[in-house]
């Protein structure tokens, strides 16, 4: 059994070495044959990071806890990153992002760590992201949600949803509604002010607009907010086509159980960045769309190292009780992220910033998620959002439908 272990490993880390082209190989390539390694050895490589361990984002940051550990468990059980083993300096954020500043600025010069990854979350990132400005060092993050503030040269954004997502996503999710021919005439907008989710929403508005949508509700809420009974009430009484909740975390939970009470449930309905797990399984969860750039099926599949990803998380997940053991697309950014920071380690040799954020720059990286770039505004790639919605107690991608799961289609009332 530990024999096959180490040979999956051998196999799934071998396309990671040598570099030596402008475009990655990618930081994994399943069933390459390499020579037995050497297991790592000598100090280890220290990458801090934070995460929402507590707080109102804590249950969507396991998902990214958990695919981070797994990935480390990998590359540990190989030969680590340059022959030596990967710790990873994890603190607890508490969903604070004054917090988070201050937990980044100990791991630079307390905890003196090696590289940096991101928290989870756009205000947090932002934290984060001032701190490695200040500090000189390369930040590489999941989850950040409003491209344009990310103006320091040695970040390097995962979320790669476009440059413009807040016109160019609103557009995709009204394209997909259209295609479906549900009769979208009408809009309300409700959303919380963090603000990735507020600038999303914002730019929904004004999609709409320019679509001749008729916007017959906008409700703004403070994040945090755990009462949802006047919100939902104004939603019922403006009935609209076409809900969109920006929100993050359980929020789109508390407002379709805040609905329920009042017996209305909305024709369809869209929510931002929701926790995945309890949306799916909720029964008021049924046709819910989202945003997606991973879910588990055809053809993210194909990806590299997706398939085995997807397996083992499954297994790690399931025996941490999660509800929802699913890999979708949070458990995909942790992991993508994981790889990005390994493939630019790998190609470059060094544990120096400007060195590895100059490769990253110039050379294109395979992950779960797909090949990533960083060489659009802001470090911005290719757009590689899509649409996904619940069916069955289970999120599938619907739209473009190219990408959408095999037989599966954009469903409406």
């Amino acid at each position: 059994m530990r024999s096959s272990k180490r040979r999956l490993s051998q196999r799934f880390f071998a396309a990671a070495r040598g570099f030596t082209t402008a475009f990655a190989l990618g930081a994994f390539a399943l069933g390459a044959s390499v020579t037995a390694q050497a297991a790592p050895s000598g100090p280890p490589i220290r990458v801090g990071g934070t995460l929402a361990l507590t707080g109102p984002l804590a249950s969507t940051s396991l998902v990214h806890k958990i695919a981070g550990e797994i990935f480390l468990e990998q590359i540990n059980k190989a030969d680590g990153m340059l022959g030596r083993p990967v710790e990873w300096v994890l603190l607890d954020d508490q969903s604070k992002p004054p917090l988070t500043r201050s937990l980044y600025d100990r791991l630079v010069t307390a905890d003196k760590v090696d590289l940096l990854v991101g928290p989870y979350a756009t205000g947090s990132i932002l934290s984060a992201m001032a701190v490695a400005e200040r500090q000189g060092k390369m930040l590489v993050h999941n989850s950040f949600g409003i491209p344009k503030l990310a103006k320091y040269g040695m970040q390097f954004p995962i979320n790669q949803f476009g440059y413009n997502a807040e016109e160019t996503f609103p557009t995709k999710v009204l394209e997909g509604l259209a295609a479906s021919g549900a009769p979208i005439k009408t809009i309300a907008v409700v959303t919380s002010k963090f603000p990735s989710v507020h600038f999303m929403s914002v730019g929904a508005r004004e999609v709409a607009k320019k679509r001749g949508l008729k916007e017959v509700l906008f409700l703004e809420f403070e994040f945090g907010n755990r009462d949802f009974g006047a919100i939902a009430a104004r939603v019922r009484d403006a009935n609209p086509d076409f809900l969109w909740m920006g929100s993050i975390g359980l929020e789109s939970n508390m407002l379709l159980d805040a609905l329920k009470k009042l017996n209305y449930t909305p024709k369809n309905h869209f929510h931002l960045y929701p926790a995945p797990g309890p949306l799916a399984l909720s029964p008021e969860g049924q046709g819910a769309l989202s945003m997606t750039l991973f879910e588990p099926h055809p053809p993210f599949t194909g990806n590299e190292g997706a398939a085995e990803f997807i397996k083992l998380y499954h297994e790690r997940a399931a025996k941490a009780n999660i509800p929802y053991p699913v890999a979708e697309m949070q458990a995909a950014f942790s992991y993508a992220q994981w790889q990005v920071l390994y493939a630019g380690v790998t190609a470059t040799k060094s544990l120096d910033d400007k060195a590895i954020a100059q490769w990253l720059r110039a050379n294109r990286v395979k992950t779960v998620m797909g090949t990533m770039r960083f060489d659009g505004p802001n470090n911005f790639g290719d757009d590689m959002s899509k649409v996904k919605q619940v069916q069955n107690r289970k999120w599938v991608t619907v739209w473009p439908k190219e990408f959408a799961a095999p037989g599966v289609k954009l469903m409406t009332p």
